[in-house]
């Protein structure tokens, strides 16, 4: 997840919203109403809006939207950010391919003063590392973003990143996450090597509805540090649909000052294949 913030065009996102809900619902409809045996359907589980991911993979088969946007508060400025779109599909039981579309930014500060465009893009892979009976998982994201944004907000560079992902319930409904990432953005004629850490403790309230609280800390090879309190909450409006909520405020002077957003992301199954020895 990027710290970069969101927001989007009223009435655009309202209509895309509505058309997701509505394809799905019929998906969903068209299953319940099918003669075949029922096999269970996973629940959708997305990387947003934690700072921290997921720490699984996309089932086989699967397609996964996320989309957010986000109001950023910034040097007494006030950005914006949409449609934070990341698409997410499982090709294996273990591994997934992931395309960061670019987003839209207003009045971005990316440390070159404030500009407004596209940024650039991004395509990935995520594979599953550990997972266990006790519940803890450990996957592994491989990305690399491509300079297609605009000029004041591309770093005109191919960047990687590396990130590990890790969780672990704790007790009854809580749960125990966190990540560690390493990133060489381009930075002028140089790369500026960027260590991160998240923490983060969930709280499932309902079956369908969950809260968190987590730390990000962002620690560059030039410049200071960055650290982050976060806090939101998402609700499984259906078990291939999800809205979340997520604000924060920056702890550090290199920080941002505050950030607020929300999202909407769905599933479905474009892919379907043979299941053999459970698989």
């Amino acid at each position: 997840m990027t710290l970069r913030c969101k927001r989007a065009n009223a009435v655009w996102s309202l209509g895309w919203v509505l058309a997701g809900c509505t394809l799905l619902s019929a998906q969903d409809q068209a299953g319940a109403s099918s003669s075949q045996p029922t096999i269970s359907q996973p629940t959708i589980n997305t990387d947003r809006p934690a700072i921290t991911d997921s720490s699984v993979v996309v089932p086989r088969g699967y397609l996964l939207f996320e989309n957010g946007f986000a109001e950023t508060g910034n040097q007494g400025q006030s950005g914006f950010d949409f449609p934070e779109t990341l698409v997410r599909l499982g090709i294996t039981a273990k591994t997934e391919l992931r395309f960061g579309a670019p987003d839209y930014f207003q009045n971005f500060n990316n440390g070159r003063g404030f500009g407004s465009g596209w940024g650039d893009l991004s395509l990935g892979l995520k594979q599953q590392l550990v997972t266990t009976a006790a519940g803890f998982d450990a996957s592994l994201v491989v990305t690399l973003s491509f300079p297609t944004g605009a000029n004041i907000l591309s770093s005109h560079g191919y960047d990687p990143t590396l990130q590990l992902p890790l969780s672990r319930p704790i007790y009854k409904n809580w749960t125990a996450a966190g990540m560690f990432s390493v990133a060489w953005p381009t930075d002028g004629a140089t790369r500026n090597v960027t260590g991160q850490a998240s923490f983060l403790i969930d709280r499932q309230l309902t079956g369908r509805w969950d809260t968190f609280v987590e730390y990000g800390g962002y620690f560059p090879q030039r410049g200071g540090p960055v650290h982050l309190l976060h806090s939101g909450m998402s609700i499984k409006i259906t078990r291939n649909q999800q809205i979340d909520f997520h604000f924060g405020a920056g702890l550090s002077s290199s920080a941002v000052d505050h950030f607020i957003g929300f999202g909407y992301s769905f599933q479905f199954q474009p892919f379907h294949h043979e299941r053999r020895d459970g698989s």
